[in-house]
Protein backbone atom coordinates (compact mmCIF):
# COMPACT_ATOMS: atom_id res chain seq x y z
CA UNK A 1 0.00 0.00 0.00
CA UNK A 2 1.14 3.45 -0.50
CA UNK A 3 1.42 6.48 1.24
CA UNK A 4 -0.84 8.22 -0.33
CA UNK A 5 -4.02 6.12 0.72
CA UNK A 6 -3.52 6.42 4.69
CA UNK A 7 -2.92 10.04 3.66
CA UNK A 8 -6.40 9.89 2.11
CA UNK A 9 -8.03 8.03 4.86
CA UNK A 10 -6.44 10.03 7.74
CA UNK A 11 -8.04 13.35 6.07
CA UNK A 12 -10.95 11.86 5.62
CA UNK A 13 -11.35 10.95 9.46
CA UNK A 14 -10.15 14.04 10.86
CA UNK A 15 -12.37 16.27 8.01
CA UNK A 16 -15.47 14.05 9.91
CA UNK A 17 -14.33 14.83 13.34
CA UNK A 18 -14.02 18.46 12.79
CA UNK A 19 -17.28 18.49 11.32
CA UNK A 20 -18.60 16.39 14.52
CA UNK A 21 -17.22 19.00 17.01
CA UNK A 22 -18.03 22.34 14.87
CA UNK A 23 -21.59 20.65 13.88
CA UNK A 24 -22.91 18.62 16.79
CA UNK A 25 -24.52 20.37 20.09
CA UNK A 26 -24.33 16.86 22.52
CA UNK A 27 -21.39 16.57 24.33
CA UNK A 28 -20.73 13.05 23.94
CA UNK A 29 -20.84 13.59 19.97
CA UNK A 30 -18.48 16.18 20.38
CA UNK A 31 -15.79 14.28 22.47
CA UNK A 32 -16.40 11.63 19.40
CA UNK A 33 -15.60 13.80 16.65
CA UNK A 34 -12.30 14.84 19.09
CA UNK A 35 -11.23 10.89 19.37
CA UNK A 36 -11.68 10.46 15.42
CA UNK A 37 -9.19 13.82 14.93
CA UNK A 38 -6.80 12.05 17.32
CA UNK A 39 -6.97 8.55 15.47
CA UNK A 40 -6.53 10.80 12.51
CA UNK A 41 -3.55 11.68 13.76
CA UNK A 42 -2.30 8.46 14.81
CA UNK A 43 -2.72 7.27 11.29
CA UNK A 44 -0.07 9.78 10.36
CA UNK A 45 2.03 9.16 13.01
CA UNK A 46 1.90 5.51 12.05
CA UNK A 47 1.81 5.80 8.70
CA UNK A 48 4.91 8.07 8.23
CA UNK A 49 6.92 5.87 10.70
CA UNK A 50 6.53 3.13 8.61
CA UNK A 51 7.12 5.20 5.52
CA UNK A 52 10.88 6.09 7.09
CA UNK A 53 11.21 2.67 8.83
CA UNK A 54 11.93 4.65 12.08
CA UNK A 55 9.69 3.91 15.49
CA UNK A 56 9.56 7.29 16.73
CA UNK A 57 6.64 8.15 15.15
CA UNK A 58 4.70 5.01 16.76
CA UNK A 59 6.33 6.20 20.16
CA UNK A 60 4.61 9.16 19.93
CA UNK A 61 1.17 7.49 18.48
CA UNK A 62 1.37 5.51 22.03
CA UNK A 63 1.61 9.31 23.42
CA UNK A 64 -1.56 10.35 21.69
CA UNK A 65 -3.40 7.31 22.78
CA UNK A 66 -2.58 8.09 26.43
CA UNK A 67 -3.49 11.58 25.85
CA UNK A 68 -6.87 10.62 24.22
CA UNK A 69 -7.71 8.04 26.64
CA UNK A 70 -6.95 10.78 29.69
CA UNK A 71 -9.04 13.14 27.45
CA UNK A 72 -12.19 10.89 26.93
CA UNK A 73 -12.43 10.25 31.44
CA UNK A 74 -11.95 14.44 31.81
CA UNK A 75 -14.28 14.72 28.74
CA UNK A 76 -16.98 12.14 30.05
CA UNK A 77 -16.66 12.69 33.84
CA UNK A 78 -17.33 16.89 32.83
CA UNK A 79 -20.51 15.95 30.06
CA UNK A 80 -22.30 13.59 33.19
CA UNK A 81 -21.71 16.68 35.34
CA UNK A 82 -23.67 18.58 32.53
CA UNK A 83 -26.31 16.31 32.24
CA UNK A 84 -26.53 15.76 36.31
CA UNK A 85 -27.41 19.14 36.40
CA UNK A 86 -29.53 20.03 33.55
CA UNK A 87 -30.65 16.98 32.72
CA UNK A 88 -29.50 17.29 28.77
CA UNK A 89 -26.37 17.03 27.36
CA UNK A 90 -26.74 19.96 25.12
CA UNK A 91 -23.60 21.74 25.42
CA UNK A 92 -25.72 25.65 24.27
CA UNK A 93 -26.78 24.93 27.95
CA UNK A 94 -24.02 24.96 29.41
CA UNK A 95 -24.43 28.88 29.64
CA UNK A 96 -27.40 28.43 32.34
CA UNK A 97 -24.30 27.29 34.59
CA UNK A 98 -22.75 30.35 34.77
CA UNK A 99 -22.98 31.81 38.91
Amino acid sequence: MHLNQFLILSAFLFCTGVYGVLARRNGVLVLMGIELMLNAVNINLVAFSAFTREVSGQVFALFVITIAAAEVGVGLAIVLLIYRNLRSPDLDQVEQLKG
